[in-house]
């Protein structure tokens, strides 16, 4: 379900997406962050939706939601259970080869995204300027070089081709997120509280907003 709001004439418009719960889980950190996001931040109306974990769907969801929308930007939000921090991707593969099956049962393995696609697209958000943002609200990120090869790269490889194939004049990337306390019996395995991860969010949206262009700021990784 899109939830919308009525911006002022001329405001940025943001498309901000949560996949459904997936895996055996009750709740997706992604989506409960997603939903919880106020309906304007920094000045640009945030539309939110909610999206299938399922390969293919979840790409038809999201580009339909573009088309009719016609955001300024797109940050499509998952959950990357294990990860200490809130991670904006730097890019994604057109590879699917899924460890588990998606929520319809499909388990694509070493298949395309896009069939005669490019090998990967870059994120056209200001990564790095997001991983700065969060850090300044006091909380860990890093850039992700890695995507997986789960419903997440699918969508994000498929949000960008689609956009890149209608001219590109639209950002768009993608977040992954935490688990939250809820979801996680052993203590040893990283949790970030719901609250947090939505200000992270918001501090992301925020440098989308703010950053026409990324800033420089070492992000790499040595493995």
């Amino acid at each position: 379900m899109m939830r919308a709001t009525l911006g002022s004439v001329g405001s940025m418009k943001i498309l901000v997406t949560g996949f459904d719960p997936f895996g055996g889980e009750r709740i997706n950190p992604a989506l409960e962050a997603v939903r919880a996001l106020p309906a304007e931040i920094a000045g640009a109306e945030v539309v939110t939706l909610e999206v299938p974990t399922v390969f293919g769907r979840s790409i038809d969801v999201v580009t339909a939601a573009i088309d009719e929308l016609r955001p300024d930007a797109v940050i499509c939000v998952g959950q990357a259970g294990g990860r200490p921090d809130v991670t904006p991707e730097r890019v994604a593969i057109n590879v699917d080869d899924a460890r588990i099956p998606d929520n319809d049962g499909n388990q694509p393995l070493d298949e395309p995204v896009v069939e005669g696609g490019p090998a990967a697209h870059f994120a056209t958000l200001p990564v790095k300027a997001m991983v700065q943002a969060i850090r300044e609200e006091g909380l860990a990120s890093s850039l992700s070089n890695t995507a997986g090869t789960f419903v997440c790269n699918h969508l994000m490889y498929g949000v960008l081709d689609h956009i890149a194939a209608r001219g590109g004049r639209i950002r768009a990337g993608f977040v992954h997120v935490p688990f939250i306390p809820e979801q996680v019996a052993d203590p040893r395995v990283p949790s970030l509280p719901l609250a947090d991860v939505v200000r992270g969010l918001t501090a992301a949206l925020t440098a989308v907003v703010s950053h026409g262009e990324d800033i420089s700021l070492v992000a790499g990784a040595t493995h």
